[in-house]
């Protein structure tokens, strides 16, 4: 994946509102502006029209179409970028009749995965995922390939050199990176395996895009994980170790956020990094609560949730970013509610992902004589003691707490340790 250099582009928005999608137009549009400051644009101006249907030629009227040309004459515009998915042939009009680069909010979300990915895994399924977006695109339309050998937003990674070349290159290039992926996934799938066989609870994040799942991350586990307020600041999975209580060890997997219209060749491309969160025992789905938009947002999630076959893992909803809610109203019961920026946010989520935990256990009482004790330190690691009291006249230990099924044979009295 080839990256250009970083260009404050002058761009106008267009959006067509239909009878479809009324009811999410206003969040899409405001999210389409967000989307591209990440990519580095100016945004100048914004045209949106309601239409009983998309036009299938320019997508808005001619009339629309009029008005936006004067704009970029005017105000020297760089970039047009459409709200709604652009065919090919729609793409090649409007750059005719526009005379300057049009893209579309897939590929504008292609282009931020294109700054963002960091690793080399990341780095070829966003290649993956632009080849397979552009290849139906290359109409041989000189319009097409000119707007794009200028570079900038839409013309990242792959965009920029691939588009150069005919489609049997790029399907050779395809063949490579699939292969390479499929390597890098068996690597993945082991090193999943490993912690799927281990003892460890496993807990993972998800939810909107910019909701906070770093920041919660961060503060669970200490690590330093980058977090920014921006649009996929995090692409790729990382799972980390960490005590939740006492010597009782979990893992915690970050991983990519999600939007509205997630373009299905980056689902598809990032299956195995999404993966990461099928594998499971506990979800925190973590949801923007200053975010007038949020509950779109939880709906967007479930969604892709139950495309992924997620949907029978537990999920422990946690609103974040409370300090900065107004009129704030929960949807989605039982929930906690915290900001993850203050020490109390981290103590209450901490303690509402054991309370989560031992609802999936199952409680235990049991006695270990003082011969024994050898046993508590692993019992620890691997269960939530509750109480542990030494009873000196009859030299035992009682302990109560909570296990999982997998790790019960730990309590019995015959086991070997």
């Amino acid at each position: 994946m080839i990256k250009t250099e970083e260009l404050q582009e002058r761009v106008i928005l267009v959006g067509a509102e239909t009878y479809a999608n009324q009811a999410t137009f206003s969040v899409s549009m405001s999210e389409l502006a967000s989307l591209a400051k990440t990519a580095g644009a100016l945004v100048v101006d914004e045209f949106t029209q309601k239409k009983e249907r998309l036009d299938g030629k320019y997508v808005v009227g001619v009339g629309k179409l009029e008005d936006i040309k004067l704009m970029i004459e005017s105000d020297d515009i760089d970039t047009v970028i459409f709200n709604d998915k652009l065919t090919p042939r729609q793409n090649v009009n409007l750059e005719s009749f526009l005379g300057i680069k049009v893209i579309d909010r897939m590929q504008l979300i292609l282009d931020i995965f294109a700054l963002r990915a960091r690793s080399h895994v990341g780095m070829l399924q966003v290649e993956l995922a632009q080849l397979k977006y552009l290849l139906p695109r290359l109409s041989g339309s000189k319009g097409l390939e000119l707007s794009r050998q200028a570079g900038g937003i839409g013309a990242r990674g792959a965009g920029e050199s691939q588009l150069e070349t005919d489609r049997r290159h790029i399907r050779h290039r395809l063949s490579i990176i699939e292969s390479q992926l499929k390597k890098a996934e068996k690597v993945q799938e082991n090193s999943r395996q490993k912690r799927q066989d281990a003892s460890v609870i496993k807990i993972g994040l998800i939810g909107y895009t910019n909701a906070g799942k770093s920041s919660i991350f961060n503060a669970l586990t200490q690590k330093i994980q980058y977090e920014k307020d921006e649009l996929f600041a995090t692409l790729d999975a990382t799972t980390k170790e960490f005590s939740l209580k006492d010597e009782f060890m979990v893992t915690l997997t970050d991983t990519v956020g999600f939007i509205q219209d997630l373009p299905t060749e980056l689902v598809q491309a990032f299956k195995s990094t999404l993966s990461e969160s099928q594998n499971v025992d506990l979800l925190l789905h973590v949801i923007d609560a200053s975010d007038p938009a949020h509950t779109i947002h939880e709906d967007v999630v479930s969604g892709i949730m139950k495309e992924l076959g997620m949907s029978d893992i537990p999920v422990l909803p946690v609103y974040n970013k409370l300090d900065l809610a107004e009129n704030f109203a929960p949807t989605v019961l039982p929930n906690i509610q915290i900001s993850i920026k203050n020490e109390t946010g981290v103590a209450v989520l901490r303690q509402a992902i054991i309370d989560k935990i031992k609802t999936l256990f199952v409680s235990f009482d049991m006695t270990i004589p003082y011969s024994e004790a050898y046993r508590i330190p692993m019992l620890k690691k691997v269960a939530i003691i509750e109480s542990i009291i030494a009873q000196d006249e009859d030299e035992i230990y009682q302990l109560s707490g909570y296990i999982s099924e997998k790790e019960k044979w730990r309590i019995t009295k015959n086991e070997l340790y």
